[in-house]
């Protein structure tokens, strides 16, 4: 997308994210990307370090636009969609700020407006992002493909129906914390079978990586691949065993149902 004009309100850290990533993707150049933040230290930040363009006006950085990222906090969407209704047109919306609807965009910028709406993870900080992306009323395919191609550069991306996206939450947008709590579990029982600290450490990161790439690349489901490492009175079995007592499907199962639960009611604050 040379072309294409790249505005990021918020300079948090999936503002930098995605800043990095169109960046190395090459999906835009350096000077057709701004960054807007009400810190004038994070524009700093952004200019010194990334070389793109850099705003606190938030009227005419939207206004000089082909794409807005909206990257701010849910509590500060209302403002900041109020601030910059006047000068959007017809510029196509991207959202990550959970729990905003898509029917609360168009509410402030209109009906007509194209927006999208997604939500990412934090992995996306090293590239390994996980993104579910939904439409607005007026959102075109090429739309979505627009904003598939963005989420693309620090990830994988996924196209749902809106009312999925407090599952989506659920799932992938609170996962990587459960996933830090089973790696960091693994980890302290290494220790406590003689391991040291550290390298218990670093065996269980990658043994979960290594297993969430072979989920992702293998065409086998995770029964398979867990069959593959399964002998008949073997080690893994006994392991295995330990976990279904200790009922960790549906301790889970839980855990995205609560995360669901209160995406939902996030929506309605």
């Amino acid at each position: 997308m040379p072309e294409k004009k790249i505005c990021i309100i918020g300079g948090g850290n999936m503002g930098e994210a995605l800043t990095g990533g169109i960046i190395s993707s090459g999906l835009a150049q350096l000077e057709s990307i701004t960054i807007h933040d009400i810190r004038k230290e994070r524009l700093a930040y952004f200019r010194d370090k990334y070389h793109v363009c850099v705003s606190d006006d938030i009227a005419g950085t939207t206004e000089t636009s082909d794409i807005v990222i909206l990257a701010v906090k849910p509590q500060n969407m209302e403002t900041v969609l109020s601030d910059m209704a006047d000068t959007i047109g017809d510029r196509l919306i991207i959202s990550i700020a959970a729990g905003v609807t898509l029917g609360f965009i168009e509410g402030i910028l209109g009906e007509k407006i194209r927006a999208v709406r997604v939500m990412p993870n934090t992995p996306a900080l090293i590239g390994e992002g996980a993104a579910a992306l939904a439409g607005g009323k007026n959102a075109t395919d090429s739309d979505i493909a627009t904003a598939r191609r963005i989420f693309d550069s620090v990830g994988m991306t996924v196209v749902v129906e809106e009312k999925l996206i407090d599952a989506v939450t659920g799932l992938s947008g609170s996962g990587p914390a459960y996933g830090f709590i089973i790696i960091d579990a693994l980890a302290n029982a290494g220790v406590s079978q003689g391991l040291e600290g550290g390298i218990a450490l670093k065996l269980a990161a990658q043994t979960m990586l290594g297993a969430a790439k072979l989920c992702l690349k293998e065409e086998k489901t995770p029964a398979q691949l867990t069959d593959m490492v399964t002998s008949p009175g073997g080690t893994t079995i006994e392991g295995i065993k330990a976990l279904e007592a200790g009922r960790i499907r549906e301790t889970l199962a839980a855990a995205v149902e609560a995360a669901t639960k209160r995406s939902k009611e996030l929506g309605r604050e």
